[in-house]
């Protein structure tokens, strides 16, 4: 028998026949996009794959996907995608979420998920805002921000999703910019092919209420200045002339410039997604501009043992151990009589 020839998918492979229905110019096409060329790259049919969203705009996501998909409730997509892996282990379960459905009404699931660290990959859009119900703040608006719902400006201090999942025991974290899409299909990829729960904070633009929010730091001008793409195994060497990098000053993270003071790339501290303690890839995530620059790439990558995988194994222990294997057995089991 002649085996079966499976092709390649491509990214339109990917795309469903829903009319896409975000605002022009909002950050979401691009990791619409990003995510169709990265899933294209992976060799795996969409059969095997599902997207399961909460409420907000970025939630819509599922609709425009020609995959298996789910749009469920307001801050519950950790809990359903959890129930989705345990259920469908062979899946590759992916979460779609915002700073506002993950971090506040979903806020319990979303560290729970990240603790368990179950084999599913969560891409959060963070910009910073509620959308879909029309511009309050959010967990991670910047403290002093006015919106709707704070006309004098927030008096709370915003949550840091980098640290958040490191202090959750994360294994997976990596950030990217909704704009530059060759970054994010290569974290989307490397998010895929790792085992246990992977994290992608995409900072994302919000046009209609709080346009230009990462402009500061992702604007063409001013990127390479104010942001570092992390490599692992590489120097952290960053600037529009490759003249900036970071050392370990103490017990902080210090900014120097190459050439000066005796400082050059063998100074540099060389990034290691792999190592264990966080302590490391916890400021990487941490840093803000201006004092530092914003860390882009994958953060932290850290191999554990999986939720998921640790459920199935110990089901199947039970029953190898167990002396019922039937029905008939379990009924034959324990106090049992006959009646003549």
């Amino acid at each position: 028998m002649e085996p079966v020839q499976i092709n390649q998918p491509t990214p339109k492979d990917f795309k469903s026949d829903q009319e896409v229905r975000w605002c022009p110019g909002c950050g979401d096409h691009a990791v619409l996009n990003a995510v169709q060329k990265a899933l294209s790259e992976l060799g795996i049919p969409r059969e095997l794959f599902a997207f399961i969203s909460g409420i907000g705009c970025s939630s819509r996501f599922p609709y425009y996907m020609n995959t298996y998909g789910f749009h469920s409730i307001h801050g519950r997509a950790s809990a359903i995608a959890s129930g989705v892996k345990i259920a469908n282990p062979g899946l590759s379960v992916w979460q779609i979420t915002g700073d506002g459905d993950a971090l506040a009404i979903g806020g319990n699931h979303f560290i729970h998920v990240v603790r368990r660290n179950i084999d599913i990959n969560i891409i959060l859009f963070n910009n910073e805002i509620y959308g879909l119900t029309k511009g309050q703040y959010s967990p991670t608006s910047e403290k002093g921000i006015v919106t709707k719902t704070s006309p004098y400006g927030t008096v709370e201090e915003p949550f840091s999703v980098g640290e958040l999942v490191v202090g959750a025991k994360g294994k997976f974290f990596a950030r990217t910019l909704d704009s530059n899409v060759a970054l994010s299909t290569q974290i989307y990829i490397e998010a895929a092919k790792h085992k246990g729960t992977s994290v992608i904070e995409v900072l994302q633009n919000c046009v209609i209420f709080n346009d230009a929010i990462h402009e500061n730091v992702a604007g063409k001008e001013v990127r390479d200045d104010r942001t570092i793409v992390l490599k692992h195994g590489e120097p952290m060497v960053f600037g529009k002339d490759a003249d900036k990098g970071l050392i370990l000053d103490g017990l902080k993270l210090r900014v120097v410039k190459l050439g000066e003071n005796g400082f050059n790339k063998s100074n540099i501290l060389v990034h290691d997604v792999t190592e264990p303690n966080p302590g490391i890839h916890y400021m990487l995530a941490n840093m803000r501009y201006p004092e530092y620059p914003v860390a882009l790439g994958v953060i932290r990558s850290v191999q554990g043992s999986t939720y998921d995988e640790d459920v199935h194994n110990q089901i199947e222990n039970i029953q190898l151990a167990s002396k019922v294997k039937c029905v008939d057995d379990l009924l034959n089991s324990g106090s049992v009589w006959t009646v003549d």
